[in-house]
């Protein structure tokens, strides 16, 4: 039923081996120029489900430009990616298990990708297309993690896994505030999707009039919580309740927005020649009580409903303009890959990628495609555990937590366990996913570390959402101001400090955006359309008397003068990769961490 191909590089893969397959001549003929090749649009949603969709059967929720786009192209019908947020763009973003990228988590440093990865930007950049990033990245906000670190030369995000999360500009909540662009922190105005599409859409004019093939990764925060959406969009579904109703309007927006995007494609003049995906990043968070496509589970379940996608991809030169579903069974990891064989680019010398390239699918030539097994899970935690929220799965089985066996051709919803009735194939997929983990988890202890020191990110900003800890870290906002603390939910951040010299250290109960003492509390924020915003949470006073600071060998400790708003540490230090804790201590003696450092080299 399978066989494995290992190859020893610097990567260390193993993948399924599958046949090489001939495309045609139209899109596979060499060329060492860019003329002629194709641009390429990726429109990634947040917490979309396959049900949050008309066009696949949603009785509420209108989705018409989608509903459009997927009568135009070809549709993935049994597309999986990873259960969350960080681990679907880790291994999309690349071609590699979620797990083998150091991407197992949405929080506590294991968000980010690790640096020895090759992005699809880095890939495309080199081979000269304008490679820009919009919108959530989540897979680091610090040196060398971020999108302009790994091969996106247009750049305008948000911090962290969302607006409004704690790595992202202070008080942020969708309407209007500050995002990165190019590494500047930039105000805005407007709603967050439509700024970042309206980025991406100036950046691909720019590329149009100077002749040059772009690739546009816009990945938008929404529709992930807390659920704000302009009233206008909302409105229709106000009998949903307002949950749903900004859940539902905040497609709606992006819907829309979609439908500007193609516009942009057709003055330009270039939609023919341009590749256009659509997808999201997992299974839905809100909208599996209205419609689930008849599957069982939502984000962050084994189940298919956690991880089964929508993924459409239309491409009209070389024939993708007409609906036509591939029932074949596809994943994440095949994305990269496939893109770099249409658009006729080199491959990343020394990486062999887990997926495999699915041209011969989307252009109905495959013949005799075999069966293969494929993984996700959802792990959550700190290091990773064998067969947690995990699926082996095949065209027809999937396999839950190495234990629950369901056969997808009579029971797509996975109501039934035929375990005992098929032992065979039980076992088969336990062997697979035997193998799978024991080449994988010698890399697990290969943590991601925060660079302190160099010039690109100098002084390099440190949050708490990057805490390493065994159970919560302030991850957002409301967390950091309701000041969350305590053992389980208090860590410290892997650092390496590149080079040796003296490190100025800023521990700070609030961003430097916040002005006043670091002891103060704060008011509660402006309420915005839909839930209660992150920032409507009043801050907490911490009546600190002393800061505490450890890198490696060498602790530290200050009183707080009660009108600063910061405590410096200046330390000469040797290049190396360590453990940073920082703190602060009230007179009674609990601890909180502190949830910012600034950390500089002077």
């Amino acid at each position: 039923m399978f066989r494995f191909r290992f190859l020893f590089s610097a990567y260390c893969i193993v993948h399924v081996a599958l046949p090489v397959f001939v495309r045609p001549t139209e899109i596979c003929a060499a060329d060492e120029t860019l003329v002629g090749r194709p641009n390429v649009v990726i429109v990634m949603t947040d917490d979309q489900g396959y049900g949050d969709l008309s066009c696949h059967g949603n009785p509420v929720l209108q989705t018409p430009q989608l509903d459009r786009l997927y009568a135009e192209s070809v549709r993935l019908t049994d597309y999986h990616v990873a259960p969350t947020c960080s681990p679907t763009r880790a291994a999309f973003l690349t071609g590699h298990w979620t797990n083998r990228t150091g991407v197992w988590h949405t929080i506590m440093g294991r968000s980010m990708l690790r640096e020895n990865e090759v992005t699809i930007g880095d890939a495309f950049s080199k081979a000269g297309y304008a490679t820009g990033m919009f919108g959530k990245w989540h897979l680091g906000d610090n040196y060398p993690y971020r999108p302009e670190d790994r091969g996106f030369t247009e750049v305008m995000r948000h911090g962290g896994g969302g607006v409004g999360q704690t790595p992202d500009h202070w008080d942020n909540a969708y309407f209007d505030g500050a995002y990165w662009h190019n590494r500047e922190v930039t105000p805005v105005q407007g709603y967050c999707t439509d700024v970042f599409f309206n980025y991406a859409k100036a950046f691909i004019r720019t590329s149009v009039a100077e002749d040059q093939p772009f690739l546009a990764y816009i990945a938008t925060n929404a529709p992930h919580g807390p659920m704000h959406s302009p009233e206008q969009y909302s409105k229709p579904y106000a009998e949903q309740g307002k949950h749903v109703a900004n859940f539902y309007g905040m497609i709606a927006n992006i819907d829309e927005n979609v439908g500007k995007l193609r516009e942009l494609l057709d003055e330009l003049d270039i939609a023919d020649n341009t590749i256009f995906i659509y997808t999201t990043d997992n299974g839905t968070s809100s909208g599996d009580k209205v419609f689930n496509a008849g599957m069982r589970g939502r984000k962050g379940s084994h189940y298919d409903g956690g991880h089964r996608v929508p993924f459409f991809i239309r491409w009209p030169e070389a024939g993708l303009d007409a609906g036509r579903d591939v029932d074949t069974i596809t994943s994440y990891v095949d994305v990269v890959p496939t893109l770099i064989s249409m658009c006729r680019i080199a491959p990343p010398p020394q990486v062999a990628f887990d997926g495999v390239d699915l041209s011969p699918l989307i252009f109905d030539r495959a013949e005799d495609w075999p069966d293969r097994f494929l993984v996700t899970d959802s792990q959550r935690v700190k290091d990773p555990i064998k067969w947690k929220s995990s699926a082996v799965m095949s065209d027809r089985w999937r396999l839950c937590n190495g234990k629950e066996l369901f056969d997808m051709d009579v029971d797509p919803g996975q109501k039934k366990d035929v375990s005992e009735k098929h032992p065979d194939v039980v076992a088969a997929m336990r062997e697979f996913y035997d193998q799978w983990w024991a080449e994988l988890e010698p890399s697990f202890a290969q943590s991601t570390a925060i660079h302190l020191g160099h010039p690109t990110d100098n002084p390099a900003r440190l949050t708490s959402h990057d805490w390493i800890t065994t159970k919560m870290t302030p991850w957002n906002q409301s967390q950091v101001r309701a000041a969350l603390n305590g053992d389980a939910n208090t860590g410290f951040w892997n650092v390496k400090v590149t080079e040796p010299g003296r490190y100025r250290f800023l521990l700070r109960r609030w961003p430097v955006e916040v002005n006043g003492p670091l002891t103060q509390s704060l008011a509660a924020g402006k309420p915005v359309p839909g839930d209660r915003a992150y920032r409507e949470t009043p801050g907490k006073a911490i009546a600190a008397v002393r800061a505490n600071l450890v890198i490696g060998k060498r602790s530290e400790s200050s009183e707080v003068d009660a009108t600063a708003s910061e405590v410096a540490f200046d330390l000469d230090l040797e290049a190396q990769s360590t453990k940073l804790w920082a703190s602060f201590e009230t007179a009674s003696g609990e601890e909180f961490g502190a949830y910012f450092v600034y950390v500089e080299r002077l």
